[in-house]
């Protein structure tokens, strides 16, 4: 029997934290377009929403405030069928790794990793018992790339919430239940009228068995298309190479994974 793939989700019930405005409410509006139910958290709800029983007004860095939207998705859907956690964000000062205190440390940790860990310890085995559901977690490219003089520890509690969700996945994808992240790329208004896409753009990170990554997303930002290639940072750690090219950009990673003979020759040895 053939399979037919739809991007209707009539019937879907989905929550997606943070979706008052910016990335939460873009994929908010999309679901939505496509059919699911949509409930959508943050801290207040604005003013004029056109269903306030889907919008539940609570601080989820909090283990209060993520029991209340708990409560809530087990009240109005019992069980859900999708659910995206946007929240994230960084306040603390700049400065180098000295520069965060303890209380500042614990704040970008309950808002980039443990609302996350929460939530899903509240939703999740509901969906496992149905047997089919899907989680997305929004990660960033910080998780990779830290500004340590900046955001080192929105960073690091990114880095740990993609590590979290990759071994959510393999507990979780036997049993039905996709868990994917993705780091979201800049929005451009520009895109929208050039492409015709939306304006919200993310390169997913596949996790466990199953998951569904964003194939039909560019690789690259259209914007970014025609800009030549800057020189990589492991090239300027390498004098005499000339801005790195593809069959460059091996050679480098050749010459760090093999040291010239002269560091691997054990004393006393000879060069072959």
């Amino acid at each position: 029997m053939p399979v037919t793939i739809s991007d209707s989700l009539a019937g879907r019930r989905a929550l997606v934290t943070g979706g008052r405005k910016g990335t939460g409410a873009a994929i908010a509006g999309r679901l939505a377009e496509a059919g699911a139910t949509v409930m959508t958290t943050a801290r207040s709800m604005p003013g004029g929403y056109p269903d306030p029983g889907l919008f539940v007004a609570a601080d989820i860095t909090t283990p209060g405030g993520t029991q209340q939207v708990t409560d809530r998705v087990g009240e109005r859907f019992g069980v859900l069928d999708i659910l995206v956690h946007t929240v994230g964000g960084s306040h603390g000062r700049s400065g180098d790794f000295a520069a965060l205190t303890d209380g500042q440390w614990q704040d970008e940790l309950n808002l980039n990793l443990l609302a996350a860990v929460r939530l899903d310890r509240g939703l999740l085995p509901a969906m496992i018992e149905a047997g089919s559901g899907v989680i997305v977690h929004v990660s960033s490219i910080q998780r990779r790339m830290p500004l340590y003089e900046a955001t080192l520890g929105y960073a690091a509690a990114k880095a740990a919430l993609t590590t979290y969700s990759k071994g959510l996945a393999n507990e979780a994808g036997p049993k039905g239940v996709r868990v994917n992240t993705m780091a979201p790329r800049v929005r451009s208004d520009r895109r929208r009228r050039r492409t015709g896409r939306p304006h919200l753009a993310g390169r997913g990170h596949r996790q466990g068995r199953g998951a569904a990554t964003d194939h039909g997303l560019p690789r690259r930002h259209p914007d970014r298309a025609a800009r030549p290639t800057r020189r990589s940072r492991r090239t300027r750690r390498l004098p005499g190479l000339r801005p790195c090219q593809g069959h460059q950009r091996r050679r480098v990673r050749h010459r760090r994974r093999h040291p010239p003979h002269h560091l691997t020759v054990p004393p006393g040895g000879r060069k072959p």
